[in-house]
């Protein structure tokens, strides 16, 4: 389980984000991801990113 994720913020352009949660759905493995440089933060559920869509 990483805690860290390398990549682009599309606000800031912060380089790292940080796990700020995850629980475990019947879908999968739900993580919220935080960039600590602004507000922006996104989810993956089951590895599938949130902000792709």
């Amino acid at each position: 389980m990483s805690l860290e994720l390398e990549a682009d913020c599309p606000d800031c352009g912060e380089q790292t984000f940080y796990r700020a949660a995850s629980t475990t759905l019947h879908l999968g493995e739900k993580v919220k991801w935080h960039c600590p440089g602004c507000d922006y933060g996104f989810v993956k559920i089951n590895g599938i990113d949130s902000s792709a869509v």
